[in-house]
């Protein structure tokens, strides 16, 4: 894991224990909090055009960076919860994405890898 994850990693298990909040703080919970602050973070995005999403006003820019920290930080703590290395899932799974998804085969196309 990368030394800046490490360290996020380590003040976050210390700001959980500070709080007794371990015990709370179980992978199925951690699962059901991300899929809360997904959806809070949807939130800021339902029925705006593509290109009002992507033109955000500051202030709603700075609601929606604040809710993908949340995300973030669940995930963090979810992976540490289960001894789950982070960086290396990602690059395993650019691997195996570079497979299933070849640029001759996808390049220009929104179609899932079993519709092509």
């Amino acid at each position: 894991m990368s030394e800046q994850l490490e360290v996020i990693k380590q003040r976050l298990r210390v700001f959980a224990e500070e709080r007794d909040w371990d015990q709370f703080h179980s992978p199925k919970n951690f699962s059901m909090a991300l899929i809360v602050e997904c959806a809070e973070l949807v939130e800021h995005f339902q029925w705006l055009t593509d290109q009002q999403s992507k033109n955000l006003p500051v202030d709603t820019l700075d609601e929606v960076s604040l809710e993908m920290a949340d995300i973030m930080i669940y995930l963090i703590r979810l992976a540490d919860k289960l001894d789950v290395d982070l960086l290396a899932s990602v690059e395993r799974k650019m691997e195996l994405n570079a497979i299933k998804y070849p640029i001759d085969k996808s390049k220009g196309l929104a179609l899932k890898y079993n519709k092509r």
